[in-house]
C-alpha cells in the first residue's frame, strides 16, 4: 500500500461502517489519522490493546532480545494474547494481480467494450 516502498514502517488505518435493517455492512470511510480517543469502557479496552498488539508485531522483531530476557515470554501467545489480527492483502503477493487490474483500468479508459475486457481474464 506504500508507493514509496518504505521499509521498516506502518500505518493503522481507521474504518468507519454502517450497517442497514439487515445487518449488511457498507464502508463509509477509511481514516489515515483515526480518533484514538478513549470515550466509552469498549474502545478503552479495545484500542489500547490494538495498539500495543501493533507494536508488538511491528517493532519488537526488529531488535534482538536482551540476553537474560526469558524465552517463555517471547511465546507469541504471550506476546499478543488479544492479537486478532489477520493478513488481508500482502504487497508482494499481489503486484502480478495489481498489474492486471491496471491494464483493465487502461483499458475501460480508453473506451473498449465489456467484451474485451472479458478477453484480458
Amino acid at each position: 500500500m506504500d508507493p514509496y516502498k518504505r521499509v521498516n514502517c506502518f500505518e493503522i488505518f481507521g474504518l468507519d461502517f454502517m450497517f442497514d435493517e439487515q445487518f449488511r455492512p457498507y464502508l463509509i470511510e477509511v481514516n489515515t489519522n483515526p480518533c484514538l480517543e478513549l470515550p466509552c469502557p469498549l474502545l478503552s479496552r479495545l484500542l489500547p490493546a490494538m495498539l500495543e498488539n501493533s507494536l508488538r508485531l511491528v517493532v519488537d522483531p526488529l531488535y534482538l532480545p536482551p540476553e537474560n530476557f526469558s524465552q517463555k515470554k517471547n511465546q507469541p501467545s504471550e506476546l499478543c494474547p488479544l492479537n486478532n489480527y489477520e493478513l488481508i492483502f500482502d504487497e508482494r503477493e499481489e503486484t502480478e494481480m495489481f498489474e492486471i487490474i491496471k491494464k483493465m483500468q487502461v483499458v475501460n479508459v480508453a473506451g473498449i467494450t465489456d467484451d474485451a475486457e472479458a478477453e484480458c481474464e
